[in-house]
């Protein structure tokens, strides 16, 4: 019986829209999900360095082309030395929306990257300069 009520819940919730209106007095704010990845050190960071330095163009030249076609709103690296290495938003709902873009990170490919995808809601229109 649990196992059915997993299953119903996974559907209903991939049904959830993508947009919410919430209302508070004379405000009314419009919240928009997207989905945020997190990018960490992936196990695989031994490539000789003009190899490594060839992934990255890679990783990058990628990126610019998903934000090109209005896919990828923002992304960068962290700053420090930690594993975790960057994040991106990309304008899709859910993660399984977002997973082929990030699998096909030459980055990701190569294993010098590792991801967790993450929903997250702000506010619809928010934009980073």
């Amino acid at each position: 019986m649990l196992n059915i009520f997993i299953i119903w819940m996974s559907i209903v919730m991939q049904d959830e829209p993508r947009e919410y209106v919430m209302a508070s007095g004379d405000s009314t704010i419009t919240l928009k999900r997207y989905v945020m990845c997190i990018y960490s050190t992936g196990p695989k960071r031994d490539q000789p360095e003009e190899v490594a330095e060839r992934i990255q163009r890679e990783h990058l030249a990628y990126q610019d082309s998903l934000h090109k076609e209005g896919i990828i709103l923002v992304a960068g690296p962290f700053g420090g030395a930690g594993s975790k290495r960057g994040i991106v938003i990309y304008d899709v709902g859910v993660p399984s929306d977002a997973a082929p873009y990030v699998t096909n990170d030459p980055a990701v490919k190569a294993g010098r990257l590792e991801y967790e995808l993450i929903e997250w809601w702000t506010k619809k229109g928010s934009v980073i300069d």
